[in-house]
């Protein structure tokens, strides 16, 4: 319980931090692809960047696994956390520390108690839009048969990626790229779904309790219609026994 407590803790204290780097972290990624060519000063100070908000994010992992009672279970359940710290070090790519930072950040955000469901779809749908664009431009800019050459065909080509719309007009010709793309689609499926999802069991919930009242409701009309025949009852019953005693009164 104390381990807990002290994990509880933890969430609490870390959380905004946390999120404020994942900011850098977008920044850092972005400022390579739009200003391009950037210096090297400018790729180097990124880079830095980039490995220190996902060190922190490791770090963070760590820190809860220590404060777990059962550790081994703690790591057994939160395997993706563990495959999202190890990923850059297998082959440290730039597109894989995005990818693990974006699977620590989104993890993170699920566990804190404060997140509302719309707020962490809403900011899904952002960071996928804007990481999606920016990586597919990054991979396509350079590629002799590419038709994503600016961040306006990188975005819309993300909007209807993701919104499974796919008009055609732009697409992935790279390996990379078309890895991203399917990624992408995936991750739009499942942000509809659970969209959807959410809408319905609003709706249900919001049916649950309209029956319910009704059901109270009915139950309040019958229990007052139960007691005007108690009412009804006695007072005839009292009109009869007023009778009968006038009835025996002698004149």
């Amino acid at each position: 319980m104390k381990e807990q407590s002290a994990q509880a803790r933890w969430h609490r204290r870390t959380q905004r931090p946390l999120l404020g780097l994942a900011v850098v972290f977008a920044v850092a990624y972005a400022v390579p692809i739009v200003d391009n060519p950037a210096s090297p000063a400018v790729k180097l100070a990124c880079t830095i960047a980039e490995w220190v908000v996902w060190g922190a994010f490791a770090v963070d992992y760590v820190v809860r696994v220590s404060l777990a009672e059962q550790r081994l279970e703690y790591v057994r359940r939160h395997w993706l956390d563990l495959f999202a710290v190890l990923l850059p070090l297998l082959q440290p790519l730039r597109l894989l520390r995005v990818v693990s930072t974006l699977l620590l950040v989104g993890r993170r955000a699920q566990m804190a108690s404060q997140v509302r469901l719309t707020t962490y779809v809403g900011g899904a749908v952002v960071g996928l839009l804007m990481f999606g664009s920016l990586a597919v431009l990054s991979v396509e800019r350079a590629s002799p048969d590419g038709n994503i050459r600016t961040l306006d065909d990188a975005l819309w080509w993300s909007f209807t990626t993701m919104t499974t719309v796919g008009y055609g007009d732009h697409a992935p010709t790279t390996g990379a790229g078309r890895i991203l793309a399917v990624g992408l689609m995936l991750s739009g499926i499942a942000l509809l779904g659970l969209v959807t999802a959410n809408i319905a069991a609003w709706f249900i919930s919001r049916f649950e309790r309209d029956g319910e009242k009704e059901r109270e409701q009915t139950a309040a009309i019958s229990a007052l219609t139960d007691e005007v025949r108690a009412l009804r009852a006695e007072l005839s019953a009292l009109t009869v026994t007023r009778d009968r005693v006038g009835e025996e009164q002698p004149l």
